[in-house]
């Protein structure tokens, strides 16, 4: 069975389909694929449905979108197979669990940011760059994209988007370590206009712009944030930009990429200017 739920929901049982089209049908089994091989309690799912107003029939009517979900995954399974719906939809004790064998997206991104993240702390900024871009390579736009959101969802929709701004975060702080500022910077341009208060990605792009030798383009970045920062919520930049805001000013060495870097960006373009031999 095929999950994916960072981008519209996407659930194929033998490459059929079983999202249903209904609205709250497609809540269940979106907070169900979530927690693939977990109990969801009935308690979780009716609120999820119906926040604080339950109507008195609430449980009955979840007992209703369970059973269409089983209609559908019975009509893609094979019918001679050992496995049966109610096998994949389990009922459970205090709830139900999807029980299904193939990796969830959202797992296998999780999977890839911790070991991200992990060779990132360890300074292997080779593979935390390849395993972050991996991990972000999965979203295909806003997790659950098609799906209605009530309170259980938005919890877990907020959880992977922080996560996923970690990862970009990590993924780029790697890049520039990495000697790819100048790649970098329409990327971090942009991400400062979506993000205009979020000081990592200014200080990334200040970085970025500063070895790219457009100091007064990253000074200029600075002012905007700390403009944005008083308008919107009366606070100066923090110590971290200000140090950084001043490390510029003064052409601090510590902002240099180290020697053995440098070597390294001018040699992969050196390369990519000679073309391959025929």
């Amino acid at each position: 069975m095929e999950i994916r739920v960072l981008g519209p929901l996407v659930a194929q049982l033998e490459h059929t389909s079983v999202v249903p089209s209904a609205a709250k049908p497609r809540q269940v089994l979106a907070l169900l694929a979530l927690h693939p091989g977990q109990v969801v309690t009935v308690s979780t799912l009716l609120d999820e449905l119906w926040g604080d107003a339950p109507p008195r029939t609430a449980p009955a009517t979840l007992q209703t979108y369970i059973r269409q979900l089983r209609r559908m995954l019975a009509a893609a399974l094979d019918p001679s197979g050992v496995r049966g719906p109610k096998d994949v939809l389990c009922t459970r004790y205090g709830g139900y669990a999807l029980d299904v064998s193939a990796a969830v997206d959202a797992t296998e991104f999780q999977r890839l940011c911790v070991t991200g993240q992990t060779a990132l702390r360890e300074g292997a900024d080779a593979e935390a760059s390849q395993l972050l871009h991996r991990a972000l390579a999965l979203w295909r736009g806003p997790a659950l994209a098609d799906v209605q959101i009530g309170r259980a969802l938005e919890v877990e929709t907020l959880r992977l988007e922080e996560t996923r701004l970690c990862a970009l975060d990590g993924r780029i702080e790697a890049d520039l370590r990495l000697g790819r500022h100048a790649a970098l910077l329409g990327e971090l341009t942009a991400l400062a206009a979506q993000h205009p208060l979020h000081e990592t990605v200014h200080a990334q792009l200040m970085l970025a712009l500063y070895r790219s030798g457009r100091t007064s383009h990253a000074l200029s970045a600075y002012q905007r944030l700390r403009r944005s920062l008083i308008r919107e919520l009366a606070l100066e930049p923090s110590p971290r930009l200000q140090r950084l805001h001043q490390a510029i000013l003064e052409s601090d060495p510590g902002l240099e990429l180290p020697d053995s870097v440098m070597i390294g960006a001018r040699v992969r373009a050196a390369g990519r200017l000679i073309p391959a031999s025929t």
